[in-house]
């Protein structure tokens, strides 16, 4: 069991943990009072809860492809105090139909091409991008995005180019950027993408996690204090 400050997840029959990608991506999405949020491949349904936290009048519906992290996603829902207000559909992105459009979408992708494989089907799953590339991440939200909404995804910083060429074919534009950094010694490793149809002034940031080990800055701190118990 994984406790925040305002839910806990349990994860034991999910593929992926609880991480600081989707922690990540939960606490830095920016949206102006979103009322629908679809969250695309949700796990643990970590970035769904985040979403509700954070966004009090919101809907949001997640959406997965493996039944077993989709009944715990479920369940981890049912226990918070937004649960008439989070909803799941065992499905893939692909298929999955919407009279509604959402006003913000958000997604921690499975991003590992042509990577070697494990033998656990469920981890290589929600790890590769067999089952959900980055051209189909990018159709599908296209069609599933208000006019005025946004798209928001974590991905390996070496993606981000092929991403954002992908994003313009869809007439989506990048409107903000953030690199991450384990530390000032390390190498970017990720990047945090905001997409919307709306061409708004740029926004690019490096956000850095550590000082030393366990020791997190001050921009990580604010960052995350509204959910992790020891911030």
């Amino acid at each position: 069991m994984f406790r925040f400050k305002q839910f806990s997840i349990a994860q034991d029959n999910c593929a992926m943990k609880v991480g600081t990608d989707g922690t990540l991506l939960g606490a830095w999405v920016k949206a102006d009072k979103p009322q629908q949020i679809l969250d695309i491949g949700t796990g643990t349904g970590l970035i769904a809860m985040m979403m509700a936290q954070r966004f009090e009048n919101a809907n949001i519906k997640a959406i997965e492809l493996d039944l077993d992290a989709s009944q715990q996603a479920f369940e981890n829902f049912q226990k918070t105090k937004w649960s008439n207000r989070l909803s799941l559909e065992y499905i893939s992105l692909q298929e999955f139909q919407h009279t509604a459009s959402f006003d913000l979408i958000v997604s921690n992708p499975p991003y590992f091409e042509n990577n070697l494989k494990t033998n656990d089907k469920q981890r290589t799953q929600a790890r590769h991008t067999d089952t959900l590339s980055f051209e189909s991440l990018i159709e599908c939200s296209a069609k599933l995005l208000s006019q005025k909404g946004s798209l928001a995804i974590i991905l390996p910083s070496k993606s981000k180019s092929k991403v954002e060429k992908i994003a313009k074919n869809y007439q989506l534009h990048l409107n903000r950027l953030c690199w991450v950094k384990g530390n000032d010694k390390t190498t970017i490793k990720r990047a945090l993408l905001q997409f919307s149809f709306s061409k708004h002034p740029f926004e690019e940031n490096i956000l850095i996690i550590e000082k030393k080990r366990h020791v997190y800055t001050d921009k990580y701190t604010q960052l995350c204090k509204d959910f992790y118990l020891n911030m």
